[in-house]
């Protein structure tokens, strides 16, 4: 395939077999990145995982910014060769099959936004907190669309706008709205679903205010996400309206898991679990207020205050009239 897969990666541990076995697989239909901010000791464990089937490099310098991650998908783009590149973390699981999916899609858009879900690595059932977190895909699902931990996207897009923002929270957002910006599509491929690797509870937990702190990207979302709060106190004498309004989120869930066939993936409990989300979502929103008020969410030792740019403000940077997002 004339693609090349990027994984922007920055560990504490020497690499799984896991994700050894599936970077060698993915090695054999394409191209391998791996840009590596990872400690000396851990760098050198990885590379002789996969130095010899990937391009193994340390992030370079001169595409230095607050984000981590997009200074590794900087540094990376800097070594691919071919029309197409799929970004992904490190616990998402492509087959070849899949790859050559999403990659196909690129004949009609200049970024493809794939569904993921939650797979074990042994194949058993997926923990509670994975449940958890797959209610908000259900929700976002019916709600603007998922953002998963991979896109697949035109080189040439990212190329013609200099690649994008390293200085914000949501880099996914932000390499999308980038390359709508200077008149590239995006298209969201809800019923391709990639395999990703449930977290561990601590970095799920540690992932509650972060998440929540995206919003600041989508204002109305935020607005919307605050009032949970109040409005479930103010209905708290009224059970009748607090069963209402937990059943809705239980709908709307239901019907994004049912959606494209991803109820083949995902567990009826995540949509029985939509309201318990949407509450701890409604607390997070607060929690990412005071976070802003402090200078910004906590990131890799430092703090970023921008969640993503607006629409308005990167089409003045690229001067494309509209931003186009195909279903």
């Amino acid at each position: 395939m004339d693609v090349t897969y990027v994984l922007p990666l920055r560990a504490t541990h020497p690499p799984s077999p896991d994700l050894v076995e599936h970077l060698a697989a993915i090695a054999a239909v394409a191209q391998v990145v791996v840009a590596d901010s990872s400690p000396d000791e851990v760098f050198a464990a990885n590379a002789r995982a996969w130095g010899s089937f990937a391009t193994h490099v340390r992030p370079d310098p001169r595409h230095r910014c607050a984000n981590g991650k997009v200074h590794n998908v900087l540094t990376a783009l800097d070594h691919v060769r071919t029309e197409a590149v799929v970004i992904a973390d490190d616990d998402v699981r492509y087959t070849p099959a899949l790859l050559r999916a999403v990659v196909a899609e690129l004949a009609v858009a200049d970024v493809v936004v794939p569904q993921n879900v939650f797979v074990a690595a042994d194949g058993s059932r997926v923990p509670w907190h994975a449940v958890w977190d797959t209610a908000r895909t259900l929700l976002n699902r019916v709600s603007g669309g998922d953002f998963p931990g991979t896109l697949a996207v035109r080189t040439e897009a990212l190329r013609r706008t200099g690649g994008y923002d390293g200085d914000v929270l949501f880099e996914n957002l932000e390499l999308m709205r980038t390359v709508a910006a200077a008149g590239g599509t995006v298209r969201r491929a809800d019923g391709l679903f990639v395999p990703r690797r449930p977290p561990t509870a601590a970095h799920f937990r540690g992932q509650r205010t972060r998440q929540a702190y995206d919003e600041f990207a989508r204002p109305r979302r935020l607005v919307a996400q605050l009032a949970i709060v109040p409005v479930v106190l103010a209905a708290r004498r009224s059970p009748q309206v607090l069963i209402a309004m937990a059943g809705a989120a239980v709908l709307a869930a239901e019907i994004g898991r049912r959606r494209n066939g991803l109820r083949q993936h995902a567990p009826v409990a995540a949509s029985l679990l939509a309201p318990a989300w949407v509450l701890e979502r409604g607390c997070g929103a607060w929690l990412a207020v005071i976070a802003r008020l402090r200078g910004g969410v906590r990131y890799g030792g430092g703090r970023l205050v921008v969640a993503a740019h607006s629409d308005d403000e990167l089409r003045r940077r690229h001067r494309s009239p509209a931003v186009r997002v195909s279903a």
